[in-house]
């Protein structure tokens, strides 16, 4: 779930492969298989819901609390899986485009905290068990969850970091989980608890508000993906489908058996006691229960506890079938107790319900508590890393290898690097140089400023509107040594396509950059595919942005490549350098709009070419609702958050990044700014 987290080659790739291939359901059609699926989900459902209708309110409650946190290391990141699909080389592709689509309505582009998983969120907050939930990363030291509850997303997400290798197992498995719905065991939450969120939005299948369903979505780009790939696409996305079915039906089925044993109290005071035994051992030498030390009851406890619940039962701490009469629950946790605090009120609720399910005067040992199997563990073994492979030769290749999601150690470490060199070149000097953002930043924010440099723009504009515009070669030229940079748009800002980020408050109008930058799902509206036909009307052909080929095209010149390798590079590092790619967002943003870009629409026009490109930037970057608008306004919060959570001392070293980042887009070249990178890069590699 990091940000900037790398799976490794090596074996991992065969082992995902193989876990795959394991347990399959029959192949069959996509049309076949979504109604395998579709049918399944509707038999399961009813078994819930048969499960839970003749239950108590309080045991009803118990297997509420349990299936919605069941539920939700897979749904707080429903489509999370997506995050990584497309990337600066792709995304000029229409099928990718259809990818994103499906992408942006998961996370509900445009509004923070609108993701599907958020909605979810909602959920785990009024039933009162969403103290590990955010991060959804801290999921995975909730010891209420069975490890069985994050097989299925571990394996999406680990495929979602190297897209490369599995694109079509991940639309096969997401095609699959959207033709499945809303999850089974959630059916019985909802029941319970109709009006806590909005399930449509929890529901992967389902539209948000009036657009496509998100199963229509999926099964769009799914056939968007097979029209490009062919046979070997469709083999794959049914693999990723039918182990998604597998994996799916046995979670269920073992989940059903965890609600079943769970309507027994005994069940969960197992479980707490289990959990808390090793911290138990430690204490309680001295306190006797049927003739051997507390404590060596405890040390037993953490395998089998039914023989020490057994024993507490008969014990003078507990008056079976009378909780409120019980030592345990009373006396021993009052405040003058010896056991003061050391259960949560969540706790207490299961001792007391465990001590008023026993019967009569106890005897025996209770029968229930036992522990369900352990769940079936991810075929991945330990880890074989690729070597670390080859540095990139020059800014070429780099920019080559860059383009893609995956890489190697190697490029990774020259990618940051070259990020840290130069943000030190852009460091150099910043005191003593012009520099448009202010000296510091107020809580009023930058919007004042943000206005304030758009007039300037216009104003520079109109007092050089006589100046002489560019010949038709120099415009020619200019344009196409823009192409790697141009045709990467976005990439400065790739990082915050991760799920958490695109929908956070600082991230979510980053996404929504990316998101128009790349034409809101549609070709027509695409800004790569837009400039490239700009280029066409000038008669220059380039060959595809991911190949080889363009790296290398003898058209451009070495130092176009400059500034695009910058972007590849920063923006694999969203969390290590959200400052500064904060800063440079809002540079790149705020740099046409008002006066270059009118400029150069007028050249464009004189010639005869098309206007389209800069005229949509103008636009789309305005400063009242554009990009620019929400570039400060990301940096805002960003800094507002850093005030209250770090103090107003941390703000100042926070701002100076930003605006390190802002200078970055077009940093010093001197000697002494080329000496104050290779001093970064020196020193990024000590602290390291």
């Amino acid at each position: 779930m990091d940000p900037e987290a790398t799976l490794p080659a090596g074996r991992l790739p065969a082992e995902i492969r193989t876990e795959l291939a394991d347990g399959q359901d029959p192949d069959g059609t996509l049309d076949e298989l979504r109604q395998r699926a579709a049918d399944w989900s509707a038999t399961e459902t009813l078994r819930f819901q048969e499960l839970i209708g003749p239950l108590v309110p309080d045991t009803r409650a118990v297997l509420v609390r349990r299936a919605a946190l069941a539920c939700a290391p897979l749904t707080l990141m429903s489509g999370a899986w997506l995050q990584w699909l497309s990337s600066p080389g792709n995304g000029d592709d229409p099928a990718v485009l259809s990818v994103l689509a499906l992408y942006a309505s998961d996370l509900g582009v445009g509004g923070p905290r609108a993701s599907r998983g958020d909605a979810y969120l909602s959920v785990l907050r009024h039933l009162g068990v969403s103290e590990n939930a955010v991060p959804a990363g801290r999921l995975a030291a909730d010891q209420r969850l069975d490890d069985g509850h994050f097989r299925i997303p571990a394996l999406l997400l680990a495929m979602s970091r190297r897209p490369d290798d599995f694109l079509p197992e991940i639309l096969g498995a997401d095609l699959c989980l959207r033709s499945v719905g809303l999850l089974p065991a959630l059916s019985l939450v909802r029941a319970e608890q109709p009006t806590v969120t909005r399930w449509e939005l929890v529901d992967p299948a389902a539209p948000r508000g009036t657009g496509p369903s998100g199963a229509e979505l999926a099964l769009a780009a799914v056939q968007r993906v097979l029209e490009r790939d062919g046979e070997d696409a469709r083999t794959r996305v049914g693999t990723g489908f039918r182990w998604a079915l597998a994996a799916l039906r046995e979670w269920t089925r073992r989940l059903h058996d965890e609600l079943v044993a769970a309507c027994d109290p005994a069940f969960e005071m197992a479980e707490l006691m289990r959990n808390r035994a090793r911290e138990g051992s430690v204490y309680h030498h001295s306190f006797p229960l049927e003739g051997r030390p507390l404590a060596d009851w405890l040390r037993e406890c953490q395998t089998d506890p039914r023989p020490m619940l057994g024993a507490l039962s008969r014990s003078r701490l507990v008056r079976p079938g009378k909780p409120e009469q019980s030592l345990l629950v009373n006396g021993l946790v009052a405040e003058n107790g010896q056991m003061f605090r050391v259960f949560s009120p969540e706790d207490l609720d299961v001792v007391r319900r465990w001590i008023g399910s026993l019967p009569g005067p106890a005897v025996g040992t209770p029968e229930g508590g036992a522990a369900l199997a352990p769940s079936r563990p991810l075929g991945l073994g330990a880890w074989q890393a690729e070597s670390d492979g080859k540095r990139p030769a020059n800014l070429r290749e780099a920019y080559h290898l860059l383009l893609n999601r995956t890489d190697t150690p190697a490029v990774r470490a020259w990618a940051r690097e070259y990020t840290h060199g130069w943000l030190g070149r852009s460091r150099h000097g910043m005191d003593e140089a012009e520099m448009p953002l202010p000296q510091r930043w107020t809580p009023r924010g930058l919007r004042p400023w943000l206005v304030d440099m758009h007039d300037r723009h216009s104003e520079a504009f109109e007092q050089g509107a006589e100046q002489e515009l560019p010949s038709r070669e120099e415009l020619v030229d200019s344009t196409v040594q823009l192409a790697p940079l141009t045709l990467i748009d976005g990439a400065w800002i790739m990082g915050y396509t991760d799920y958490e980020h695109a929908s956070s408050e600082i991230a979510h109008s980053l996404f929504d950059t990316y998101w128009d930058e790349l034409g809101n799902g549609e070709a027509v509206l695409n800004h790569p595919l837009i400039y490239r036909e700009v280029l066409t009307e000038m008669g220059v052909d380039l060959p595809p942005t991911s190949s080889r080929a363009f790296a290398e095209w003898d058209g451009f010149r070495d130092s176009s490549f400059e500034l695009p390798v910058y972007w590849l590079s920063i923006g694999r590092f969203p969390q290590t350098f959200m400052p500064e790619v904060l800063g440079l967002n809002l540079a790149m943003e705020l740099s046409g709009v008002g006066g270059t870009y009118r400029r150069a629409r007028l050249a464009l026009k004189k010639y005869g070419f098309s206007t389209r490109f800069v005229d949509i930037h103008n636009t789309v970057d305005n400063v009242a609702t554009g990009h620019s608008a929400w570039a400060a306004d990301a940096i805002d919060t960003y800094l507002s958050s850093i005030t209250v959570s770090q103090g107003a001392g941390a703000l100042d070293a926070a701002w100076a990044r930003v605006r390190t980042g802002y200078r970055s887009l077009n940093p010093p070249t001197g000697f002494r700014a080329r000496q104050a990178a290779r001093r970064a890069v020196r020193s990024a590699g000590k602290t390291r």
